[in-house]
């Protein structure tokens, strides 16, 4: 009975995917047919303007602003939507939720897809986006009693099925009835797949602890610490495509997602489109977003050639880095910053013609306490400007007065004696007004003390004139943020930092202060900073920083990437026995000790050839650093047809590549060959980083150089 029962079902889901793949075919014939119809208009509504106005040309450039925008921007949507149906088509749906609502006992059966569609004439959706609220019971974790958030409220539910679907080119070939969570059979099979060249959305296998960072409330901070492969960046992604599918008014040109190269921004390019999501949000380095406030003619240090330093050992380097990381070097600007604030205007009496124009005593009580609220800097400007009125005033009561004095002249005087006269008068006059602009000028002259100077050459002199790192950037634009009161370009009200575990507390504070925002989304993996700044992380320490903010903490320990070998292999090298591997077994971790490079090449050629027979696509040859990268980088490339991944603004484009572990972290490839030259059984967050890169199979190389 119970065989029969699962084949009637199945024989019912058939249909309704039939049915339901018919309907979007006419909604995308209806979709087709609408934007034509818009172009047309557009297309003849411009002609005739720019026939009937063409010699005004101010009335062309105000249209193409303005007069079309709204149909311009139907268009946009049509468009839009009409790349939407084509992707559901083939595959409109991978789940469906059945629920009773407790309130008013009705039964619903809602079936989540990428995204929404209700046709015109349905009272229901056909298909709600997985970003939807009602949504959030699919991924729930279990059935029973739940509840999902709407505007008015919650609404509680008893959760009495859901059912994943498998759907591949308009057929159903799989479904699975999920009780507890996002079922094994699926989750096993996406996570089998090979890496491709991007990194994927994962609206089908999202978890219930994913799916509850996803969901976090628009106004918080949102702080995982998550494990390699645990899908953090991803979730991070799903996060900022939540929060625009729900505020999209609010949010869209006001996203922010801060990366660690551009190589890893490339990376996860593609993910937001797949989900709907193709422009609206700006993707920077951290660096490339400092840049846009600081001198562009700065000496700054290449971010690789400071990492390699500290790979390389460079304990002046390493001490350096470390303590512009801490708390303490942010005390020491404070530290600059009050020193300022106590003796950086040398005020003076404001003098004309000999004479006290304002006291000294009335310009620090300007200074110190009129507008002691304002930056430094800005508060000078400030008082400057009130001085400049000061004088202007003055001039004009004194011109007044010579024009007075001369008027009198004249008019006491005959029309003979005038005749005679009227040119020296004339003569004396502007003598008397070029006298007057005379000290005019020098009072303003004197109030140069009030000027701000350059922040950078502050700063230079502050730091003794050393090259300028990373958190160099972060501590001239904290500089300019309490001396000179900068904010940001153009308004952002999210704001998502990725490998957030190299972030500096100065950093933070920096972003924090330059964009007065108050909701953010920070990723990262403690396990993996690269230098040790802290005992702590400062991202797992923001409560002081972001003093005002909802911060809500989480971790992730379940790592979905890699293999059951490779993951208990890379956990030798860091000290946390916290991390739990999906059980995914694979092949057991290849490695081998060399103390000549041509047997080296030799291996790593065989190896990738070995990789490739086995199917795997994108392949990595992680070294720990450059130096052992541009030893084995030239006769690679005459054995193996390799990229070199040696510049943070290159491509990753899929294939087999060559790359320095500093610019791999954060990607995904299906092998990974580790070449390394430190063989020790301690503590290696180098080595960590380098194997959990790999999702099927790890090869590790130690070679003595």
């Amino acid at each position: 009975m119970e065989n029969k029962s699962r084949e009637y079902d199945l024989h019912l889901e058939k249909l309704k995917l039939k049915d339901t793949i018919n309907i979007i075919n006419e909604e995308i014939l209806n979709s087709i047919s609408y934007r034509k119809s818009i172009t047309n208009e557009i297309v003849n509504y411009r002609k005739k303007f720019i026939e009937e106005y063409r010699d005004d040309e101010d009335a062309v450039i105000e249209y193409f602003d303005h007069e079309r925008y709204v149909q311009e921007e139907a268009f946009r949507k049509a468009d839009k939507k009409l790349r939407e149906l084509n992707i559901l088509k083939y595959s409109p749906y991978f789940g469906s939720i059945t629920f009773e609502d407790k309130e008013f006992k009705d039964t619903d059966k809602y079936y989540i897809g990428r995204f929404g569609v209700t046709p015109d004439g349905y009272s229901e959706p056909l298909i709600v986006d997985w970003r939807a609220p009602v949504s959030s019971l699919f991924y729930a974790g279990t059935l029973g009693d739940h509840s999902y958030e709407v505007p008015n409220g919650k609404i509680e539910v008893d959760l009495n099925g859901r059912r994943q679907y498998i759907i591949k080119k308009g057929e159903l070939s799989g479904m699975f009835d999920s009780a507890i969570d996002v079922k094994d059979e699926i989750l096993q099979m996406v996570l089998g797949n090979n890496a491709n060249d991007k990194l994927k959305d994962i609206v089908m296998t999202i978890q219930k602890e994913q799916d509850e960072i996803i969901r976090q409330p628009r106004f918080s901070t949102t702080v995982v610490n998550g494990v390699a492969g645990s899908g953090k960046t991803t979730i991070a992604l799903h996060r900022v495509a939540y929060l625009l599918y729900n505020y999209r008014k609010q949010l869209e040109d006001k996203l922010l997602i801060l990366g660690p190269n551009s190589i890893f921004m490339e990376y996860i390019s593609s993910v937001l489109p797949s989900l709907g999501e193709s422009g609206g949000v700006k993707q920077k380095t951290f660096r490339d977003f400092a840049m846009e406030y600081v001198d562009s003619n700065l000496n700054i240090v290449p971010f690789n050639y400071e990492i390699e330093s500290v790979l390389n050992g460079n304990d002046k380097a390493i001490k350096e880095i470390k303590y512009k990381g801490s708390s303490d070097f942010t005390e020491e600007l404070n530290k600059l910053i009050d020193e300022m604030e106590k003796e950086y205007f040398n005020v003076e009496n404001l003098m004309f013609n000999g004479e006290i124009l304002i006291s000294k005593e009335e310009i620090e009580k300007l200074i110190n306490i009129e507008y002691k609220s304002m930056p430094l800097f800005r508060r000078g400007a400030k008082v400057k400007r009130i001085l400049y009125n000061k004088i202007k005033y003055k001039r004009d009561d004194e011109f007044r007065v010579i024009e007075k004095k001369y008027r009198d002249k004249k008019e006491s005087m005959d029309s003979k004696q005038l005749a005679v006269e009227e040119n020296n008068l004339e003569f004396s006059r502007k003598l008397e007004i070029r006298e007057l602009v005379r000290k005019v000028l020098e009072a303003k002259t004197s109030l140069v003390y009030l000027e701000g100077k350059s922040i950078e050459n502050i700063y230079n002199e502050f730091n003794n004139n050393k090259p300028i790192l990373n958190d160099d950037l972060a501590a001239i634009i904290y500089l300019k943020i309490k001396l000179q009161g900068i904010k940001v370009k153009e308004e952002l009200k999210h704001i998502v930092i990725d490998e957030a575990q190299d972030y500096s507390p100065l950093q933070f504070l920096v972003i924090k202060g330059l964009t007065s925002c108050n909701s953010f989304t920070i990723v990262g993996d403690v396990n993996q900073r690269l230098i040790k700044k802290e005992q702590i992380a400062p991202m797992m320490n923001l409560d002081s920083i972001f003093e005002e903010n909802d911060i809500n903490f989480f971790s992730l320990n379940k790592s979905y990437r890699s293999t059951r070998e490779i993951m208990e292999y890379a956990n030798k090298f860091i000290n946390n026995s916290d991390i739990v591997p999906l059980v995914r077994n694979g092949e057991k971790v290849h490695k081998e000790n060399f103390d000549n490079m041509k047997e080296l090449i030799l291996s790593i050629k065989n190896m990738v050839e070995d990789m490739k027979e086995d199917g795997l696509e994108s392949i990595a040859i992680i070294c720990r650093n450059k130096n052992i990268m541009d030893k084995i980088a030239t006769p690679i490339k005459e054995t193996l047809a390799v990229k070199v991944l040696d510049h943070e603004d290159m491509i990753y484009i899929g294939g087999t590549v060559l790359i320095p572990s500093y610019f791999a972290k954060g990607l995904e490839f299906d092998g990974v060959i580790m070449v390394d030259n430190n063989e020790t059984n301690l503590e290696d967050l180098i080595k960590y980083v380098m194997s959990t890169r790999a999702l099927h199979r790890l090869c590790h190389y130690n070679i003595s150089l």
